[in-house]
């Protein structure tokens, strides 16, 4: 279907599931197993079989989910920059990474071994220039340390995979302030 241009109407459809399964995700924390594939298209305003025509299983939809939700933090790197300085920017955008990473978490976690590594590597690099235009406008402004790249910040993200949901609202927001002061140019 990715590959044939949509109707209008079946392109909003696709459009509102995808919406509102992100929305029950967020909603849940990304507890997968509270998303019902049935309530994503009541709420959606669609029947079952619109649902399973664009999303044949629940996988295909969390994979979708996963790219929109890409695809919203990629997009908003440039509209940050424009209205904050770069290190501010950097850190509302590292904010927002927080709370895909919490979808995320339960997405990676419902999508097979070896769909989701597809599925990384084709968008991988997305997150990679995002992360890495915001670390160059914060050196360019002298607000960012030089030597840091957007690998070593993906890798100090890595810590809030370790982090229990218990605990994800207060110890999520701590580690995206320590990194950022961490990044802060000397």
């Amino acid at each position: 279907m990715a590959n044939r241009e949509l109707r209008s109407d079946a392109a909003a459809n696709r459009d509102r599931i995808v919406e509102v399964a992100r929305a029950e995700l967020s909603r849940s924390n990304g507890a997968i197993a509270e998303l019902k594939l049935h309530a994503v298209a009541k709420s959606a305003g669609v029947g079952q079989g619109t649902l399973y025509r664009h999303f044949p299983t629940r996988e295909h939809l969390l994979a979708e989910v996963y790219r929109h939700e890409l695809t919203q933090l990629v997009d908003a790197v440039a509209p940050l920059l424009a209205q904050h300085p770069p290190l501010e920017a950097l850190t509302c955008w590292l904010d927002r990474l927080v709370a895909y990473a919490r979808v995320k978490r339960g997405v990676m976690a419902a999508i097979e071994a070896s769909a989701w590594q597809d599925l990384y590597s084709a968008h991988h690099h997305r997150l990679d220039d995002a992360l890495g235009k915001l670390l160059d406008q914060g050196k360019a402004a002298g607000q960012v340390r030089a030597e840091v790249d957007a690998t070593d910040v993906i890798l100090l993200l890595g810590a809030l995979s370790r982090i229990p949901e218990s605990d994800w609202d207060t110890r999520a927001p701590t580690i995206v302030s320590v990194l950022v002061d961490g990044l802060r140019a000397r």
